[in-house]
């Protein structure tokens, strides 16, 4: 079901070539923006997903650890549509490191955590803010993790990037206003990255005040909340089903 809601507005979605930034793209599209859907390989998936879309969009390959191609994916966009009204910084990276192992969490993969999730969202939404300041209203949603807000998550490492995103969106909300910068952060999602996460899955259903696991619909929603309020800025989403509430 598509609407107009958002008709003329033009939104990047990075990381959106499956999971929650597949289905944020699909629920702006449905409500009227113009999409360009990103990954920084799944090209096939990716493409598949743009296509699918009702409303307007393009695919862009583009890895954000990469400044230039941070830079391509801006450029493509407003070479494309002319304008950039909506950031949605969802691209990410992780691997399972148990927290207590820290000879398991090497350099590399530290590194890399940190170059994807932290300074790739960063330089990305750097590159987008001139041409947001452009709209009526300008707004990124980062999507962080209840590991920013918690002592939980994949790896220490992963852990820490969520918590400075969740700052980065404080910071720049804080500075950088009329431009809006919130922030949702779910706990366990559904999602393919997780399918085989089973235990995890039935440890959050058997305990959370709301007994599943996240969904990507409702990261996706979440989002367009942010959106839609034209004077929520600053502010960080939780979206766990009241996990966080449990200690």
């Amino acid at each position: 079901m598509t609407s107009t809601e958002l008709e003329g507005k033009v939104a990047i979605v990075t990381g959106s070539s499956s999971g929650i930034g597949e289905q944020t793209a699909r629920r702006l599209s449905e409500l009227g923006a113009s999409v360009v859907v990103n990954s920084s390989s799944s090209v096939e998936a990716g493409t598949a997903v743009s296509e699918s879309l009702p409303g307007e969009s393009i695919y862009v390959q583009a890895d954000i650890s990469d400044q230039d191609q941070d830079r391509a994916l801006i450029d493509t966009t407003i070479d494309r549509f002319g304008q950039l009204d909506i950031l949605i910084n969802n691209a990410g990276w992780t691997t399972v490191v148990p927290h207590g192992d820290l000879d398991a969490l090497t350099d590399d993969i530290f590194n890399k955590t940190m170059q994807v999730n932290v300074y790739g969202t960063w330089w990305l939404t750097k590159a987008a803010i001139p041409h947001l300041k452009k709209s009526d209203d300008g707004n990124v949603v980062t999507i962080t993790s209840i590991a920013g807000v918690r002592p939980v998550g994949s790896s220490m490492a992963y852990s820490m990037a969520k918590a400075s995103l969740n700052q980065m969106t404080k910071l720049l909300a804080k500075s950088y206003g009329p431009l809006r910068f919130n922030a949702v952060a779910p706990g366990l999602v559904a999602t393919p990255w997780t399918a085989d996460w089973d235990v995890l899955h039935a440890a959050v259903a058997a305990s959370a005040p709301v007994p599943r696991s996240a969904t990507p619909d409702d990261c996706a929603e979440a989002a367009l909340a942010l959106i839609r309020n034209r004077y929520a800025t600053g502010q960080i989403f939780v979206v766990d089903g009241g996990t966080t509430l449990l200690q």
